[in-house]
This record gives C-alpha cells, structure tokens and sequence, in this order.
C-alpha cells in the first residue's frame, strides 16, 4: 500500500490508526463493510492534567488564604473571606468548564468506498459526513478562513471543517497526511 501517513509528532493531539492489510482484493466502488483501511481521531490540546488540576487549586487556595494570615482573629478575616473562597469557586468552575469543551473529538475513518467523519460535542449533539472518498477534495486554506491553514473536505453536498482546534502547523501535517491516505485509496 505504500507509505503510509504517520503522527507528526507524539505530543500532537491526534491518533493514526491504518490497516496493516490495506484495501481487501476485492475492493472496488461498491465495496461495503470489512474494516477501514485507515482512521484518524483529532482533539483539542490538554495542558491541564487531573492531578495538576488538584495541584494548581491547592496552590491557589494556599495563595488566596496567605494575606488572611495578618487579618486571624479579627472581623475583617470574616468580611474578605467569603470574596476570597468566592474566586476560588469561580476557577474551580472555569477549569471544569475547558475541562469539558477538551473532551470534543472529531473522527475521521476511510473504507475503500466510503470516508466517515463523526465529531462528538462536549455540549451538542453529535455531527455526522459521509462521502465517496474517490470524490471528496481537500482544501487547506492558508488564509481566509477562520483558522490559518484550515482543513476542509468537501465531498456529497457539504463541505466540513477537520481539526479547526489543532495548530496552523499541526493542520498543514494533518493536511499532507489525509492527502497521501486519500491517493492510497484512489489507486
């Protein structure tokens, strides 16, 4: 089957997995079923692990109660308390919040007769394309989008976005490697 795309880098937020058989013997336009000869999952970076997050509000709680040390026994420790555990909720809240729009993932995955992307929200229904990957184009637009090097495919009657969240570089590797999956497919 060729060379065969691979992940940029290990750190990048996106996941390879391709067929070690390639297309059946069998394959041709109305080939259906039988497993994808390669599949792509994209998401969103994580910087914030569990356990840093358990660290950075404790840090941060210890942070916010340090200026209370000088007010101990006092009334005014009662009046700034309230604001100062008040902030610390509001990041608890705001770390959950990027904790749950990172949980989006977008999947691509390529039979011989059929290219499926499949993008699941944190906060919305899942999304859904389908095509005839002898007939889907894909676009990198360098500018003019709402990204730099923006990928999209256009295939059936739609044109979707893929990997919108990734890095510009991240989006041109993505790019070059759906190009090689795609011409593999097409010979």
């Amino acid at each position: 089957m060729g060379p065969q795309p691979q992940p940029l880098t290990a750190a990048m937020p996106l996941k390879w997995d391709i067929s070690p058989d390639g297309a059946p013997a069998d394959a041709g336009a109305l080939s259906a079923g039988g497993a994808p000869l390669a599949r792509v999952a994209a998401w969103p970076h994580r910087s914030l692990t569990n356990p840093g997050f358990v660290w950075f509000i404790g840090l941060t709680f210890a942070a916010l109660l340090l200026p209370l040390l000088a007010l101990v026994g006092t009334p005014v420790m009662w009046g700034m308390l309230p604001f100062l555990l008040g902030a610390l909720a509001l990041i608890w809240a705001a770390l959950r919040r990027s904790d749950a729009d990172g949980r989006l993932i977008e999947v691509l995955t390529l039979w011989p007769d059929r290219v499926e992307l499949i993008r699941r929200n944190p906060r919305g229904p899942v999304q859904h394309w389908d095509a005839n990957p002898f007939w889907v184009q894909i676009d990198l637009h360098p500018k003019g989008g709402p990204v730099e090097n923006y990928v999209t495919l256009r295939g059936g009657d739609r044109t979707v976005e893929f990997g919108a969240f990734l890095s510009p570089e991240e989006r041109e590797g993505l790019y070059d490697d759906l190009r090689t999956a795609f011409a593999q497919v097409r010979r």
